[in-house]
């Protein structure tokens, strides 16, 4: 991953419960940043209502049956479990995620005792080996910081002839909400481009494919999945930036006032029309890899 902010940030929710943002800061990160990932309910009106949209169809395109044990990983606020615990009755799922803050989100949302949520990190999985028929990174495998590493802990703990799967965002064309945010961002701020997220790591088209055929699996295949999102208004789109919530929050909410309006203007100008509040729909691209264990 390139020396950038971003990469500071992934370490940071490896490393980092919800409420141990003093670490991050000693190591160069601004209080509003090691709190970006940390703020679950923020961070559900901002990524995870996209996230909840893409989760059944990366699980139909997984392969996933119910009855099968699926392992979540870097489950957040709990999208990709909860899409398992509506459409398969019978099967049974583990979400982990280093951030406290999301697990006991997630937590809340689910009751049935198939469904669990617990610490952990995707590079030093503690489950034995073949334990799942699925394991799954929904959205997540461009923010671990060793993602061969993560590759292997999923192959591990996945039985032989079990399915290995993720998804991440197509930052650089696909994911209009963001793509629309940095393009307003560096017109107004040049020295903002290394913060853009269309230089996410895992981010173009076929670079998780070569990933799960250099990690050893078999029968890889790749497929872009489109899904729409609809905004009741432009404050809809704004308000999460507000809170902080991702890359883009955390840059947001580091501007001073001025700026900040300055750069409200601009978005607003491009999504609606500047004299009303209008509905509008945006469009997001992920990049969706799955193979077999051998």
């Amino acid at each position: 991953m390139q020396n950038n902010l971003r990469s500071a940030l992934i370490c940071s929710t490896v490393v980092l419960a919800a409420t141990a943002a003093a670490p991050a800061i000693a190591q160069g990160l601004t209080e509003f940043e090691a709190k970006m990932f940390s703020a679950s309910s923020n961070y559900e009106q901002f990524m995870g209502r996209w996230s909840r949209l893409v989760a059944p169809l990366l699980l139909e395109f997984a392969g996933v049956s119910d009855g099968d044990r699926v392992l979540d990983i870097g489950t957040g606020t709990g999208s990709l479990a909860s899409a398992v615990a509506a459409s398969r009755p019978k099967s049974e799922v583990t979400g982990i995620d280093p951030s406290q803050g999301f697990i006991q989100f997630a937590a809340k949302q689910q009751n049935a005792e198939r469904i669990r949520f617990e610490l952990g990190d995707a590079q030093a999985l503690r489950f034995e080996a073949a334990s799942f028929d699925h394991a799954i990174a929904l959205l997540v495998m461009n923010f671990i910081p060793d993602h061969e590493k993560a590759l292997s802990e999923m192959r591990r703990v996945t039985r032989p002839q079990g399915g290995v799967s993720a998804c991440v965002w197509d930052y650089n064309d696909g994911m209009q909400m963001l793509r629309l945010f940095w393009d307003e961002v560096v017109a107004l701020d040049p020295a903002a481009v290394p913060k853009d997220e269309r230089h996410m790591k895992l981010s173009r088209e076929g670079q998780l494919g070569q990933l799960w055929r250099s990690g050893g699996l078999l029968n890889v295949q790749e497929r872009p999945i489109t899904i729409r999102q609809s905004f009741a208004s432009f404050d809809d789109y704004w308000a999460p930036f507000l809170t902080g919530a991702g890359p883009g929050g955390a840059y947001v909410v580091s501007l001073s006032e001025p700026r900040r309006r300055e750069l409200e203007t601009r978005l607003r100008k491009r999504l609606t029309d500047a004299s009303d509040n209008s509905p509008f729909t945006l469009q997001g691209r992920v990049w969706c890899v799955t193979g077999e264990v051998p």
